[in-house]
């Protein structure tokens, strides 16, 4: 039976708030919770709010018993203190071993994380010093937990088990995902999850379209051979911005984006073509594949292509996203790993997390599951 923290819960029970009690199912499977977990947890809190979820062993107490508990425990803790004192100052006088060997000495009375406290001695030091003592076991595993959890903070909660493991293997760990995912589990680290967003696009027009040129084939040998790119929105605290992107299919880098306040070409697709062509010179026959949104079905924006001899334009068939998948996928990441779980932010902040988003994470540091978790500048230095 799985024991769950109780931050873990509250947190859980706060998302049950913002979802409403129409996504709770939803939310549950999300969380890796049952759905009747989480219906008990939120009757608790309603019910006893800071004192809820105690953990075994420790019932629900009233106001009042609450407070006495509480004044019986500080007085505990005040006798605990004023003893670890009495008996471990002189040791640490002594120096870090002489330290070390009174907490070990004296574990089986007082906690170790009490004594460290009270002593004022870091938890870094104790284990750098305890260290040689551990077995060759204790010592991995200490050592894994520690870097599974500042890689987690690392790339700011986005990644899941998957990838970490993928990066701990470029760091020269040898270890299996299954491993990852069950030191993940006691650490409570867990990846921040997707929220829905409603598709841009306006395909209900006059203007030209054209077929599937590229018809699916999201695989090429070379840069600047396919590019696809599509639109999304962001909520900001007043309004929405528009998101475009332009991506080769090569190395899946961003190589032309822009944010807008509208969702005319000239603020969509335009710029965001102008970027990929700056960044990325055409040698040769390049497809450019978007949907059939006006942004790309326009005279302005078709024009523009056309001015390119070597392009061929590429349009997803009607209702079919899955013709521009990899830009969909793109997108899916970006509202994973950057919107959700965020506060709304205003138009000039969002600006600032998107364009760092994009050029220091996306096109840097990111592994991609398709470049065999390499980041795009690994893929491309040994291409």
């Amino acid at each position: 039976m799985i024991t769950y923290e109780r931050a873990f819960k509250v947190h859980a029970v706060k998302l049950s708030y913002d979802r409403g009690k129409g996504q709770l199912a939803c939310l549950a499977r999300q969380l890796g919770i049952s759905s009747d977990s989480l219906y008990k947890w939120r009757k608790d809190y309603e019910k006893f709010g800071k004192r809820s979820f105690p953990g075994s062993g420790h019932p629900n107490l009233t106001s009042e018993q609450a407070v006495i508990r509480d004044l019986e425990r500080k007085i505990e803790d005040s006798k605990i203190t004023l003893e670890i004192l009495k008996r471990g100052t002189k040791y640490v006088s002594q120096g870090k071993i002489a330290t070390k060997n009174f907490i070990e000495n004296n574990k089986s009375e007082f906690s170790i994380a009490k004594m460290l406290s009270v002593l004022e001695v870091s938890e870094t030091t104790y284990y750098r010093t305890k260290k040689q003592e551990l077995t060759d076991t204790e010592s991995r595993v200490l050592l894994l937990k520690q870097e599974i959890t500042s890689i987690y903070y690392e790339f700011n909660r986005r990644y899941g088990c998957f990838k970490i493991t993928r990066e701990l293997q470029s760091r020269g760990f040898k270890i299996k995902n299954s491993s990852v995912k069950k030191y993940m589990r006691l650490l409570g680290l867990r990846r921040i999850v997707k929220r829905k967003y409603k598709v841009t696009t306006d395909s209900f027009h006059n203007d030209y379209v054209v077929p599937n040129v590229l018809n699916r084939q999201f695989t090429v040998t070379e840069p600047a051979r396919a590019w696809v790119s599509d639109i999304t929105y962001i909520q900001t605290t007043k309004g929405f911005l528009y998101l475009t992107i332009v991506m080769d299919l090569f190395d899946r880098k961003i190589i032309g984006w822009c944010l807008s306040t509208k969702m005319n070409a000239k603020e969509t697709s335009l710029p965001a073509f102008e970027m990929a062509v700056n960044n990325r010179e055409i040698t040769k026959n390049l497809i450019f594949h978007s949907d059939r949104g006006v942004q790309y079905a326009n005279k302005l924006f078709s024009d523009k292509l056309s001015s390119y001899s070597c392009i061929t334009r590429s349009m997803s068939r009607k209702e079919n996203h899955n013709d521009n998948a990899v830009a969909e996928s793109f997108f899916h990441s970006f509202k994973t790993e950057l919107i959700r779980g965020n506060k709304i932010l205003t138009r000039k902040s969002m600006r600032v997390e998107v364009c760092d988003y994009i050029e220091n994470w996306y096109n840097k540091r990111r592994r991609h599951s398709f470049l065999e978790y390499k980041t795009i500048e690994e893929f491309n230095k040994f291409t």
